[in-house]
């Protein structure tokens, strides 16, 4: 018989997932279906969101093949029944402390420094680059890690070597290039560009990295349809972008610039964007989410 959820204690939450411990050496991580907008975690849910993003992140550790902190999927008796297919068990692990992203392509934060500067994290780039332009080849714009409801701030290589060591610094750029690379191969063959993603590693008794928390999915990802990639625009996204695009329209009647949170989103809203999720999943992965485990209701 599996487990209750209150069976396990508690240990932190974050804007979708929430960590429970199942013993001195595993955990419980579980996706919610929260979605955050602007850095506040909206009042309306997005239908199995949780279990898209734990579905695209079993595919990539199955499709990628590198060390994971994977200890438990579905079938897993320690999962309790009700959140089967939104949560796995996971090794605890002593986590980077900075967020490892590759980018592809110039958009979003890195757009931003590169008009501020010409170059990104400090990784000086070509002249004349715009919004959704390729960049020469893919480069690795480490941030920090923000607390709750704060932004991550993008940092350069060497303040990540003065936060983790020389030799684990290079180790992590390596790495996050080398499964972006792999990552934005596969997706392509699907016809869906990888703009950008961002990895969390943890490091083994033995100091080896390991792929940690999402893996390329919605969230911590850019996807851009291929057939209708156009430099110089901003490119429709397959996230949560169609909930961004509602609170900034006249319909919201939302300011960003004021204190108060988002409203709740409208019910054809919410669906929308559900259905952009399972779009991408079923897209990159080639399977159909009407085949991943559902937990008992």
């Amino acid at each position: 018989m599996r487990p209750s959820l209150e069976s396990y204690q508690h240990v932190a939450s974050g804007k979708v997932r929430e960590l429970y411990a199942v013993d001195d050496e595993t955990l419980l991580m579980v996706s919610s279906d929260r979605i955050s907008a602007y850095d506040h975690i909206l009042s309306t849910p997005i239908p199995d969101k949780g279990r898209v993003l734990t579905a695209m992140t079993f595919f990539w550790f199955d499709a990628l093949g590198v060390p994971n902190h994977l200890a438990g999927g579905p079938s897993d008796e320690r999962i309790p029944a009700d959140l089967v297919g939104r949560s796995m068990v996971v090794r605890r692990l002593p986590m980077l402390p900075v967020e490892c992203v590759a980018r592809g392509y110039l958009t979003g934060s890195g757009l931003l420094d590169y008009q501020a500067s010409g170059a990104v994290c400090g990784i000086a780039l070509p002249d004349g680059l715009g919004e959704a332009s390729q960049l020469p080849e893919p480069i690795f714009t480490p941030a920090s890690k923000a607390d709750l409801g704060d932004h991550d701030e993008n940092i350069d290589y060497d303040t990540v070597v003065g936060k983790v060591g020389a030799d684990v610094a290079d180790a992590a750029r390596a790495a996050t290039l080398e499964i972006y690379s792999r990552g934005a191969e596969l997706a392509a063959e699907r016809g869906i560009i990888l703009a950008d993603t961002k990895f969390e590693f943890g490091t083994a008794a033995d100091g080896t990295l390991v792929l940690a928390d999402e893996v390329m999915t919605p969230d911590s990802s850019r996807y851009w349809d291929a057939q209708t990639y156009r430099p110089g625009e901003v490119q429709p996204s397959f996230d949560k972008q169609i909930v961004r695009n509602w609170l900034n329209g006249p319909d919201s009647g939302w300011d960003r610039r004021a204190d108060g949170p988002p409203p709740p989103l409208p019910a054809d809203i919410a669906e929308r964007t559900r259905a952009r999720y399972i779009e991408a999943y079923e897209r990159i992965s080639g399977l159909s989410f009407a085949d991943w485990p559902e937990g008992e209701q």
